[in-house]
């Protein structure tokens, strides 16, 4: 997988009032470095649930958003980093 890092890693926020925008990224990496499932979440700025999947402990996936979609975990153990693989 490709990409270029356009900001720093963060560990997510755990509801929507803590999720971020993560840097106003419209594709974001997820990595769940916690020992189980977490359910990750995508809310649009009026906290409006959008979507939502459970990211298996030790994967990572991209999430493709609007940059003022937030986005939220069920555990800090997942990581989000802003990117772009459109290099």
């Amino acid at each position: 997988m490709r990409f270029r890092l356009e900001g720093a890693s963060a560990a997510s926020g755990t509801s929507v009032g803590a999720a971020s925008t993560v840097s106003d990224a419209t594709e974001v990496l997820a990595v769940n470095t916690h020992t189980a499932a977490v359910l990750v979440t995508v809310a649009n700025s009026a906290d409006v649930t959008l979507g939502s999947f459970n990211l298996p402990s030790g994967d990572s996936t991209i999430v493709v958003k609007g940059s003022s979609d937030q986005v939220f975990a069920g555990h800090v153990g997942v990581t989000l980093s802003p990117i772009n693989t459109r290099v």
